[in-house]
């Protein structure tokens, strides 16, 4: 029996040459990509424009690889926590985070991570899978449409901070953002559009050397390497050298500023004179940085820091002319917050960016 494939997978291009050799019209891949990234359709049958026999064929040959809700969650604050079925035993997690300016998805782009940062409740799980673009691109549409429904407006951002590390998930990765950004997928400006690092410098290049319109954050956490090795094992192959040399070349090639985000720890990265080697880190490009506050996970190794020992670091950075947002947790009732995927009963950080 012939095995299925995911037509998802495919290219308008692909899925021409496909219905050509099946005798259809080449014209018909349109109509389904229309269904498939527009109108997001998880059955053949809704594709009510095409003729019976072609969706018997499509059902025939291909499959729809669409994620399902598990379960959700609404905080106290409207953030609201989304459990998608992705496989057989695989859940990952999305987030809506509603705000006075904006309306922002947080979705993932891996079941688990395999960079395990100590600070991460998502690292302290095994890498299960790599999502394809629909899984990526699904979690967008369901959180748009909740924003919709239970908000009246549109989503505003997206930002690839849920589970997974975005840039070892490259190819996937950007073939979602192709279809959130395309007039045949979502249409959404790919400004609106954030992908978060812990550092993978040689594809830090390559969204350079690709020529990327989307905006870049790196999760640095620290501006010294002693430190940044402690809490971050990439670090130990991706020191901040070859980070800076990573990020000059992503600036030369795209012009487009980043963002360093960085998480305050009681007693770790808390002082001025850490302050100060990431006021000389942002030398190296113009940059902004968002100032995150910390959302302790089960272990307990790190703390919140005294919020006047973060206003005083803000202070310290705004001083040099640097662009410092300091972000507050969002939906902690439901734990959603940065850092606290693990697919389980959790909150999300209002990382969002201007």
């Amino acid at each position: 029996m012939e095995k299925k494939l995911d037509i998802r997978s495919l290219s308008n291009a692909e899925l021409k040459d496909q219905l050509k050799e099946m005798g259809e019209k080449a014209f018909r891949a349109s109509q389904i990509f229309e269904w498939l990234w527009q109108k997001n359709a998880a059955t053949f049958e809704e594709m009510t424009n095409l003729s019976v026999g072609l969706r018997e064929k499509l059902e025939q040959h291909y499959f729809i690889d669409h994620i399902s809700l598990d379960e959700q969650q609404i905080s106290s604050d409207r953030t609201i926590k989304c459990a998608f079925n992705v496989g057989v035993g695989k859940v990952v997690e999305g987030v809506l985070i509603p705000s006075k300016s904006r309306m922002t998805a947080c979705i993932s782009s891996q079941v688990g991570c395999s960079l395990a940062c100590k600070f991460c409740a998502t690292g302290k799980l095994k890498l299960l899978k790599n999502l394809s673009a629909g899984e990526i691109v699904d979690q967008v549409v369901y959180l748009r449409d909740q924003a919709q429904e239970k908000y009246q407006t549109n989503l505003s951002n997206i930002v690839y901070m849920g589970m997974g590390e975005p840039l070892l998930n490259y190819n996937n990765v950007m073939k979602s953002v192709d279809l959130i950004t395309s007039e045949k997928g979502l249409g959404m400006s790919p400004k609106r559009i954030t992908i978060s690092t812990a550092g993978i410098a040689k594809m830090i290049k390559r969204m350079g050397d690709d020529e990327t319109k989307i905006n870049l954050a790196l999760s640095l956490h620290a501006a010294n390497d002693d430190k940044r090795d402690k809490i971050m094992a990439i670090n130990e192959t991706n020191n901040l050298e070859a980070l800076a040399d990573a990020l000059r070349y992503f600036y030369e090639k795209t012009g487009t500023r980043v963002t360093y985000e960085y998480i305050v720890f009681r007693d770790f990265n808390d002082e001025l004179t850490d302050a100060r080697e990431l006021a000389e880190f942002c030398k190296n490009i113009p940059c902004k940085v968002n100032i995150i506050e910390y959302n302790p996970i089960d272990d307990g190794e790190f703390q919140q820091a005294d919020p006047k020992k973060v206003d005083a670091f803000a202070a310290f950075l705004e001083q040099r002319n640097i662009i410092v947002n300091i972000r507050r947790s969002r939906g902690k009732d439901i734990d959603a917050a940065c850092g606290q995927l693990a697919n389980k009963n959790k909150a999300v950080d209002e990382r969002v960016f201007k």
